[in-house]
């Protein structure tokens, strides 16, 4: 199948080069050359376990290249994916402006297209009705072409950030929204190789499937940290507590793990833009308020527990190990590192990061002092906060790190450390959830 991506953002780069590696000619769209540039030499813009491989393999064979030509690709394709962003406006709801102008030029791009049949799937993610209400009425209005004519889709993507080459080529659930059959066959057609359970529905109900499974899971995470905060003042070991709770079948051992909170480009932004959405229907919605009220104030825990080690905070040394919101990328949207130094500069503290891949990023939003090594940002530190659990933090000397430092309180916000060891060491260490 010839298709086009729109968007080489973490959703269009997986999609196409797993498509691509899948046996389609898959052409992935930009505006931004140097992104283009990068793709077409075997470079992913954004880092990703296993994507970098995947899009050399695809260029290999042929399969799959990058384009800033849109209008003239998307004539020559017979299904379009739009995987371009949806960000947050400043009331939290969503933006649809690079929905509206990918929309847009697929219309302009069928315009002149000789065969008059086209798919358009929608892998954004996107508020219930913008398939059918948004999408397709500007493709018609901009093409000039009849209902007929198009497949219309939603197709939600279901990617983690740091396993999204997994979950695109072993999916747990493919959920197929579409408004008439020749949607439906494409979509068949393209995933049949999989063998997990497919949900057909309408494009609204695709929709909001994405948003209902990412607050819930937000909304989960809340109630943990939540939960870890009782612990705390309990002496209770939240991780025994967790353990217990995973063990009955309606809860399961996911997403019970204590923290700083949640981050990246889906949680925080989809819980918001589907409270706007309920507020702008009229419809209250406590939990998702509640939900983001409590990953806003759990980083400051972080913090707390700093403070309350260290004295005082102002002239202290401190190394933050972790700036990506979660291991295995260089993202670093939402992340809490970034709560939790800006309170920490506030107080007073010199602020020393380190991040494996995450640095580059985290730099555009604070402005500190970056350590080449975790060792490096630890040399001399007061106090070691680690808020991304990278293996090669966890997997650190602790006799080392102790020789290292000239204090000795280290601060888990992410329990990735070892209580036991790290006491017998002699660190004076506290995490969310140990009481």
């Amino acid at each position: 199948m010839n298709i086009t991506v729109m968007g080489t953002g973490y959703v269009g780069l997986v999609t196409g080069a797993t498509l691509a590696y899948t046996g389609n000619k898959v052409v992935c769209l930009d505006l931004i050359e140097s992104k283009i540039n990068d793709l077409n030499n075997g470079i992913s813009p954004i880092f990703e376990p296993g994507l970098e491989d995947l899009i050399k393999s695809g260029l290999k064979n042929k399969n799959l290249r990058g384009s800033t030509d849109i209008e003239n690709c998307i004539r020559e394709s017979d299904l379009t994916f739009i995987c371009v962003g949806t960000p947050s406006n400043k009331d939290g709801s969503i933006d649809l402006t690079y929905i509206k102008s990918a929309s847009a030029s697929i219309g302009r791009a069928l315009r002149a297209k000789e065969e008059h049949e086209h798919t358009i799937i929608v892998k954004s993610t996107v508020v219930p009705l913008t398939t059918e209400e948004v999408v397709l009425p500007t493709i018609m209005k901009k093409s000039g072409w009849k209902r007929e004519q198009l497949g219309i889709g939603m197709n939600p993507e279901f990617l983690r950030e740091g396993s999204a080459v997994k979950d695109a080529q072993n999916p747990d659930r493919i959920v197929m929204g579409v408004s008439d059959d020749m949607a439906l066959k494409q979509m068949k057609k393209l995933y049949e190789m999989h063998n997990c359970p497919k949900q057909k529905c309408i494009p609204r109900t695709a929709e909001f499937i994405k948003y209902a499974s990412n607050s819930f899971l937000a909304a989960k995470i809340s109630f943990v940290n939540e939960m870890a905060n009782l612990s705390n003042e309990w002496g209770i070991d939240f991780e025994e507590v967790a353990e217990g709770m995973g063990s009955d079948s309606r809860i399961s051992p996911l997403f019970l793990r204590a923290g700083a909170g949640f981050g990246g480009s889906c949680f925080p932004k989809d819980v918001k833009a589907l409270a706007a959405a309920s507020k702008k229907n009229k419809v209250e919605s406590k939990m998702l308020k509640a939900t983001l009220e409590v990953n806003e104030t759990q980083p400051l825990n972080v913090v707390r527990m700093a403070e309350e080690r260290l004295g005082v905070i102002k002239g202290k040394r401190v190394a933050v190990l972790g700036l990506a919101f979660k291991p295995d990328t260089d993202d670093v949207r939402e992340t809490r590192s970034e709560v939790v130094i800006n309170e920490l500069m506030e107080k007073g503290a010199l602020i020393i990061g380190h991040d494996p891949k995450g640095m580059a990023n985290f730099k555009k939003l604070v402005d500190i002092e970056m350590a080449e090594t975790a060792m490096a940002a630890i040399k001399d530190a007061d106090c070691i906060v680690l808020m991304t659990e990278w293996k090669e933090y966890t997997e650190l000397n602790y006799k080392n790190i102790k020789e290292e430092m000239n204090g000795n309180v280290v601060i888990d916000g992410r329990r990735g450390f070892n209580q036991k060891r790290m006491e017998e060491t002699g660190f004076d260490y506290k995490a969310i959830g140990l009481g």
